[in-house]
């Protein structure tokens, strides 16, 4: 069995974003020479999301108003707890609980096997800093 690692690096200069990471990772899977098994992409902070979903941006702008909805930015320490520790991202905690940690993908003939209209996305809830994203390559 090949395991490959490779580390994706994003500075977004926005609190939030949503970044299509789908050529990347069949790339990363391209360099691991894997032909059959399986590709974890996972976020590797904790105000920030992998997940899949469709590449439509009616649907980017729906994420984000539902998200602000459930987790309202509230720099103030009186709505959130965690805010009270000098933090003002506790909505960016919340909002990658709801988005993921991570997503597992099927790898056959040497390529990513999705359904229709899948694709990978890191979703980013405080952004303004470095963070990194795992791709771990597993099979033969």
């Amino acid at each position: 069995m090949t395991a490959h690692t490779e580390y994706l690096t994003f500075n977004l200069p926005a609190r939030f974003a949503l970044e299509n990471i789908t050529s990347q990772v069949e790339a990363a899977v391209a360099r691991s020479g894997v032909r059959e098994g399986l590709v974890l992409v996972n976020a590797m902070h904790i105000t920030a999301s992998v997940f899949i979903n469709d590449d439509e941006s009616g649907l980017h702008q729906d994420y984000a108003a539902w998200l602000e909805r459930l987790a309202p930015f509230d720099a103030s320490p009186s709505r959130y707890a965690h805010n009270r520790t000098g933090e003002d991202n506790a909505d960016a905690h919340m909002k990658r609980q709801l988005m993921g940690r991570e997503v597992v993908v099927a790898i056959t003939a040497g390529r990513l096997d999705f359904g229709p209209w899948e694709q990978i996305f890191y979703g980013e809830f405080d952004g303004r800093r470095a963070k990194r994203v795992l791709v771990k390559v597993l099979g033969e």
